[in-house]
């Protein structure tokens, strides 16, 4: 176990060494004192400064699962990254177990019907990269670097007539 603590002393909390987490985990793993953990946390907003208990860079839906899993077995609250814009700075947190889909950021595009399917760390430099290979175009952010799954959800949160159902659906139905 190791003691981190939040900026200014707001958030402090006893972490095990993830070694739970390691079995399970094919992503990387990063914690206060890694050489790369104060690059990788930091978001584009400057003005955030958050320093989260474990970073868990995730290549796959089975990594989120284990980081999931060991999070609450831990008992710390939870942070998701997707692209890593985080204007609002959310996708960082003092103490938190901070689950990074940055890795995941593969983009699948199905010409035939118009569509697009996005890993929740996918950048819309990466959609326009793919969909223009077939001649396809999105109306998403204007910001290549911004996540796609971030913007999305703050479009659906600000807009008033829509729902995230009318942005963002899974692929077990048409919706």
């Amino acid at each position: 176990d190791h003691r981190v603590g939040g900026a200014g002393g707001r958030v402090s909390a006893t972490v095990p060494a993830a070694e739970d987490l390691a079995a399970g985990f094919a992503g990387r793993i990063l914690r206060p004192g890694d050489p790369d953990y104060d690059a990788e946390r930091r978001v584009w907003n400057g003005m955030i400064d958050a320093r989260p208990a474990v970073i868990a860079q995730s290549t796959g839906v089975a990594d989120v699962v284990a980081a999931v899993r060991s999070a609450r077995a831990q008992g710390l609250p939870i942070c998701v990254r997707g692209g890593g814009h985080s204007a609002d700075g959310k996708s960082m947190a003092d103490g938190a177990f901070a689950i990074d889909l940055g890795p995941m950021d593969a983009v699948w595009v199905d010409a035939a019907g118009r569509r697009a399917v996005v890993q929740g760390g996918g950048r819309w430099t990466t959609v326009d990269r793919e969909t223009q290979l077939h001649g396809l175009a999105t109306t998403g952010g204007t910001v290549s670097n911004t996540g796609v799954g971030g913007l999305t959800l703050v479009q659906a949160e600000q807009s008033p007539v829509a729902t995230p159902g009318n942005f963002v659906s899974d692929d077990s139905d048409d919706s």
